[in-house]
């Protein structure tokens, strides 16, 4: 496959250090896919690839060069890289020789299927890419049919939410409010049963919680819990107990704990 050879100069190369950054506006919506895994991803998923760079001398998998021809072909820009320029635009060690910009899908919130029963996961101010990322790929896990976001800290885009979701913020429909009111509207409106995780005194253990038909579980930010406006409204308070000396578990835990025992009861009602 040939493919023109570009260097750092090059617009679109200074638009994937750009965005790599993470430090500027993106209304595109575009974020970084990096080695054989990642592309495999895009291809599976059939993300929108709106520029390909290709390095064949830093492929040490026959797979690269096959999955190479495949994302070009889809890719609405594609260009070759030298060894150089890949190791100043990648972050891991052995890229495959394959990086990409990709675009995430938009998400309408008046489009997005409820089932009967439904999980849903409510992400509350949460501010490391990473946890946001493994919030996303246990909600895929356990079922979830989407994720809700209020008071935003860290971009979708952000390349640890790729890499932490495993790609699956490519695949769980996200659904972002300006304010927790916008989302406590659209899971009223959809009959969901909210639950707050939290740890304050009084709230149910987890495990003595009947979860409603339509679940919504809320987690919120690192330091500093669930804001305020979704405690004013008299939600439930669940907690998973803590028998040791910590007094809490770090959020992507805790959400996964919660979203199993719920998944766990649902099905068990379907049954």
């Amino acid at each position: 496959m040939e493919l023109q050879q570009i260097g750092l100069q090059h617009p679109c190369v200074r638009q994937l250090r750009v965005v790599a950054r993470n430090g500027s506006p993106n209304h595109q919506r575009l974020f970084v896919a990096e080695g054989l895994w990642a592309h495999n991803v895009l291809l599976d998923l059939d993300a929108p690839v709106e520029l390909f760079l290709w390095c064949p001398e830093a492929a040490y998998a026959a797979e690269a060069h096959t999955r190479c021809t495949h994302i070009a072909a889809r890719a609405r820009h594609a260009y070759r890289i030298s060894p150089r320029v890949l190791a100043l635009l990648s972050e891991r060690d052995r890229p495959d020789g394959l990086i990409s910009l990709a675009r995430l899908p938009p998400w309408d919130p008046d489009g997005v299927a409820v089932r009967w029963p439904s999980l849903v996961l409510v992400a509350d101010a949460i501010e490391i890419p990473g946890n946001l990322g493994t919030l996303l790929r246990t909600l895929d896990a356990c079922g979830g049919d989407c994720l809700l976001l209020t008071n935003r800290r860290t971009r979708l885009t952000h390349p640890k939410v790729f890499r932490g979701s495993r790609g699956m913020n490519l695949r769980v429909p996200i659904i972002e409010f300006d304010t927790p009111d916008g989302a406590m509207r659209w899971l009223l409106d959809r009959r969901f049963t909210v639950y707050l995780a939290t740890t304050a005194a009084g709230a149910v253990p987890y495990r003595s919680v009947p979860f409603a038909p339509r679940t919504a579980l809320v987690v919120g930010n690192e330091r500093y819990g669930i804001s305020r406006p979704w405690h004013d409204h008299g939600f439930t308070q669940v907690v998973v107990p803590m028998l040791g000396a910590a007094d809490s578990l770090n959020v992507s835990v805790c959400a996964a704990i919660l979203l199993y025992e719920a998944r766990a009861q649902l099905t068990a009602d379907l049954g």
